[in-house]
């Protein structure tokens, strides 16, 4: 946790910086009512699954389950962008569903230890509502996205008790990766992380006179 995302409020109360995503699958409740409940939980599973396997590895957390969706939680918002594309991406070769997704960055309480309250969480909830299905819709405040995503600026969003209209964008995947991303989606996104947060070059032996001692290949920084 970055010690300037977590400071105590006047009440005692602890306020963080956090990144949330509400996804869920479009036409749920039509599909439970018009197949058998193997299907239905079928489908539930393959969801769970695949948000299960990515999330982990971007370093996200998932709040809670939500019947046909889920809340998403990340301390920042580029790995968080990219755990949901990658999850949407999966889902749309793997699933009779299409997920969409809501998110949003901002200042939060943190509420009896495990309950978020706040406007970012309120805005991401919003997203998700108006989103199409297959559409991945952020609020532009604290924004971070991939260098492989895309945003494309949409109508500004009303958020029940925000006065104003929220600037939205919808993301999406560049076109040049999106094979990758959805075929090997655990490896693919381990190099996606990888590239946003790319370890030191490590001097070839040439150099190490000049270079001084260097790591060795594959090390970690403390």
């Amino acid at each position: 946790m970055h010690p300037s995302s977590l400071r105590a409020t006047a009440g005692g109360n602890t306020r963080v910086t956090r990144c949330f995503a509400f996804v869920d699958l479009c036409g749920f409740t039509d599909f439970a009512d018009t197949h058998e409940d193997d299907e239905v939980v079928a489908e539930l599973k393959v969801m769970r699954s695949t948000i299960r396997e990515v999330a982990p590895i971007a370093g996200i957390r998932v709040d809670k389950w939500l019947g046909d969706g889920a809340l998403l939680v990340g301390v920042d918002c580029e790995p968080l962008v990219a755990a949901v594309l990658v999850i949407r991406q999966r889902l749309s070769h793997e699933s009779r569903l299409t997920l969409r997704a809501g998110i949003a960055s901002g200042d939060v309480i943190v509420l009896e230890g495990d309950d978020y309250v706040g406007r970012a969480v309120n805005v991401a909830a919003r997203l998700c509502e108006v989103a199409a299905p297959g559409r991945i819709v952020a609020w532009t405040n604290q924004l971070e996205i991939p260098e492989w995503a895309t945003s494309t600026p949409m109508e500004p969003v009303r958020v029940k008790g925000m006065a104003r209209y929220v600037d939205a964008v919808a993301l999406e995947i560049d076109e040049s990766v999106i094979d990758t991303v959805w075929t090997a989606p655990a490896r693919a996104l381990r190099s996606i992380m990888a590239l946003m947060h790319p370890r030191p070059r490590v001097a070839p032996a040439s150099d190490a006179s000049e270079a001084g001692a260097a790591a060795e290949p594959g090390a970690e920084a403390g």
